[in-house]
Parts: structure tokens; sequence; C-alpha cells
């Protein structure tokens, strides 16, 4: 009979889970200036972006090519949002950083061809391979190991040792306390990521009045980041002219009605006062 998962275990797979289908959107966001609107929720291909769908295909099949490999390993000559670079190294750095502390903790040690001890046995793809250094020193890397292969596979490879996945012949058993800080680990990396993405759940009031009713106010429940969740609601109710579906007795723009209401906002910062 299979034991249950416990609490840190679970957990620290659905953050891994988590931050490996949010790294698309962050990569993507490196190369995009800041969105102007920090409520709504980013989707590569979701609300704004819809307008641009088309001239962005070529852009996205070249960032599929290069999806897995480390930022480490990537030239960003001039990243247009420095934010979402700087959460992608920092979750990256940190959860490489763990692989390594993980493998040399779990690993089971072999010879390789020469009859050299090494972690784990020689050309098998399910390890971690830590990076070699030069003899000049530490900050001269030769190799990259796994790293190699980008954080798509280092989030699986931890979650594999998170859930202490019955492979005997090549891991010892991962200490509760390990499994802690791989959590640990995961859980920063994660919200880093939302953070850069805008996708933490907030309920927030727009500065601004209503652009159809020019009285009521304009309320937002992002959806923690998911597009089908967003929701914005006018507060004069449905006797505001907005051309929008009344939930509860309110306007609310939801989905591609978002893109709507964005653009009479933008409209109306740009419009003088009389």
């Amino acid at each position: 009979m299979t034991s249950p998962i416990s609490g840190a275990r679970a957990q620290a797979a659905a953050d891994l889970a988590a931050v490996r289908e949010m790294w698309g959107d962050l990569l993507a966001a490196i190369g995009e200036p800041p969105r102007r609107t920090d409520w709504m929720p980013y989707e590569r291909r979701g609300f704004l972006d819809q307008l641009a769908a088309a001239d962005r295909e070529d852009d996205q099949d070249v960032e599929a090519t290069v999806g897995r490999l480390p930022l480490i390993l990537r030239e960003h000559p001039a990243p247009a949002d420095l934010r979402a670079l700087d959460a992608a190294l920092d979750a990256e750095n940190a959860l490489f950083d763990m692989c390594d502390a993980v493998a040399e903790r779990v690993q089971l040690p072999a010879r390789d061809r020469h009859g050299r001890w090494t972690l784990g046995a020689p050309d098998d793809a399910r390890l971690w391979r830590l990076p070699t250094h030069r003899d000049a020193g530490p900050g001269a890397i030769t190799s990259t190991g796994s790293r190699v292969f980008g954080l798509h596979w280092a989030c699986v490879w931890l979650e594999g040792r998170a859930l202490d996945e019955d492979d005997r012949a090549l891991f010892v058993p991962t200490p509760a306390t390990l499994v802690d800080q791989i959590a640990d680990v995961a859980r920063t990396a994660r919200r880093r990521v939302e953070a850069a993405l805008g996708r933490q759940t907030r309920t927030i009031t727009l500065d601004e009045s209503c652009p159809f009713c020019t009285t009521g106010r304009i309320t937002v429940h992002n959806g923690g980041g998911d597009p089908r969740a967003a929701v914005a609601t006018c507060s004069t109710g449905p006797s505001c002219p907005a051309p929008a579906d009344t939930e509860r007795g309110r306007r609310a723009w939801r989905g591609p009605a978002l893109v709507e209401l964005v653009s009479a906002l933008e409209l109306g910062r740009s419009t003088p006062a009389a």
C-alpha cells in the first residue's frame, strides 16, 4: 500500500510544477516592455496580446528553440523588463543550487569508466550532474553539468526527490529536513515568478472613475493571474451604460471584454478634462 504524501512534499511538487508552467511566460516577459496596467493578468496569448498575436508568431517560434537553455548561458544585451529578468535569474539560480545540494545528499556514488568515483551511474539521464570548475578557482566553470538542460529539468528532478520516487539503485530516501528545504526554495521561486508576472491574487479599486458612467468606481479581482477568473466591476450597478454583462447587480468585464475596459480607461487618461 502506497503511503500518503506529506504536506511539504506535495506542496513542493505543486510549486515546482507552477514554476515550470509559468516559465515560458516569464521568458517572454523579459523581452517585452512592462505592462502599464498592473492589474491585468499576464498571459502571452491573452487579453492585450491578442491584438498583436499574428505579428508575434515568429518570435514565439524562436523562443521555443532556446526556451530550455539556462539564462546564465544566454545573452541579454537589452532586456525590456529588468524585473522579469531579475526574477528569472533569482529563481533559476536558487533551483539549480538546490539541485546541487540535493544531489550531493541523496545520489548514490558509483565508478565511471575510468574507475573514478562519481555521483550516480555514468551517463544515466535520470541523475543530476554537478558543475565542474578549473583548478584556477571556483569561479571558472568548465562544465555546467545538468544545468545545461534548463530550469524545466531542474524542476522535474527536484520534484522527483521531493516525492522520494522509488529508485533505490540511484538515490537514498530524501530526509524530511531536506524536503523542507526543497519546499522552501520552490515556494520562494514560485512567489518571485508570480510577482514578476503580476499573478498574485489581489483585489484593488482603480483611481479612475468608470469611463462609461463617470461616477462609479472600478474594482478589479485579478484572479491570481488566471484569465478565466479575472473580473472588473462598476459600483454604479445595472444603470451604468457600459456595454458589459451584469453580474450580481453590477456591470462586469471578463475575458476579452477587459481589453475594452482598458482601452476606455486609457482613452479617458489621454483626453483633456473639459
